[in-house]
């Protein structure tokens, strides 16, 4: 049996932690209402789900992997991208969650063959881990502001 470093187990435990509250947080949202625009401009959960995806294939392309999705068909979602300025553009919901499961299947997957990361990749690393923190928190204050009740409990 291998034995994986700390760096391996500690971002397979974030990245597991980070999908379930992601999906908690995003449980029972429908598509019209993941369009929504708090305040009539701040980031739909569309986007911020979107946008969570768009990241986490530059994760594992960083560990050699292919992207869920093609980024240029899905630059909508991109760091900078102003969303109200393309929500034609945005993806059906349920897909994104779809796209969000099959992301966190292919990265459970690599990261179980891992033993260790790079030196180099590690700094990346801790960025797309707290990255996905940022905006799962986002998710849950956004289905608050949507009427529902809080996910997390």
């Amino acid at each position: 049996m291998e034995i994986q470093s700390n760096e391996i187990a500690l971002v397979k435990h974030q990245i597991g932690i980070t999908y379930k509250v992601i999906s908690i947080n995003t449980e029972g949202i429908t598509h019209e209402e993941s369009m929504i625009f708090p305040d009539g401009e701040a980031n739909c959960m569309n986007w911020v789900l979107g946008h969570l995806i768009y990241v986490r294939n530059g994760f594992l392309n960083m560990l050699g992997e292919q992207a869920v999705w093609d980024g240029e068909s899905f630059s909508g979602y991109n760091r900078g991208a102003i969303p109200l300025e393309r929500k034609d553009e945005l993806v059906d919901f349920e897909d994104l969650k779809s796209y969000l499961k099959r992301s966190q299947d292919q990265l459970e997957a690599k990261l179980n063959t891992l033993e260790r990361f790079s030196t180099d990749q590690i700094s990346d690393i801790a960025t797309l881990c707290f990255h996905e923190n940022y905006h799962s928190g986002q998710l849950g204050y956004i289905r608050r502001l949507l009427g529902k009740s809080g996910g997390i409990k």
